[in-house]
């Protein structure tokens, strides 16, 4: 029997956007507000799969690259905290069509092959914190950062020497008429 990985579909940010983000929060988070998440496993979440085996991660990602929908830009201009998960994230006040579209797709994929899928309303965002037990305060509006999101990819979730760390296993291109999928 094959081992089950713990998988999700999301956007990953661009290595530059991810190193502004990290000094925004360092000047605007005091350090014990909670434990920030590494640059290199910040990204967004599209769709939580959970454990999966070897073959159902075969197909998802055989549904996944079924998928045909355009780029789009994200803007991200707002941020918050949710007191009951402990996280403080950054988000985008407008979601584009596009990464609500590609994330109710994911999900709803994902619940039609057995992986639950919260019934919550999909908030696209980067967690910036974990283990923000206590309230923080959010900066005022006025930060923000657009990039464009031409891809999407399922990645696993390892934890080991006491860290997680988010690995791309597998990526697809938006807008094009013939669909990729690059294993990584």
């Amino acid at each position: 029997m094959s081992e089950s990985k713990r998988l999700f579909f999301a956007i990953e940010l661009p290595a530059p956007l991810q190193r502004k983000i990290v000094r925004w929060r360092a000047e605007h988070f005091p350090s014990e507000a909670g434990r920030p998440v590494a640059a290199a496993n910040m990204h967004l979440t599209l769709a939580f799969l959970g454990d999966v085996s070897a073959e159902k991660q075969r197909a998802l990602a055989s549904m996944a690259g079924r998928i045909s929908q355009p780029g789009f830009t994200l803007n991200l201009d707002d941020a918050g905290q949710w007191l009951r998960s402990r996280v403080v994230w950054l988000g985008t006040r407008q979601p584009p069509r596009g990464v609500l579209q590609l994330a109710n797709m994911l999900r709803a994929q994902a619940a039609r092959s057995g992986c639950y899928q919260s019934p919550q309303p999909f908030h696209p965002h980067i967690t910036l914190m974990r283990d923000a037990g206590q309230a923080v305060a959010i900066p005022p509006p006025g930060f923000h950062w657009s990039f464009s999101v031409k891809e999407f990819a399922l990645y696993e979730s390892v934890f080991a020497k006491g860290r997680t760390r988010y690995t791309p296993l597998q990526r697809w291109s938006l807008g094009d008429a013939i669909r990729n999928s690059d294993e990584v």
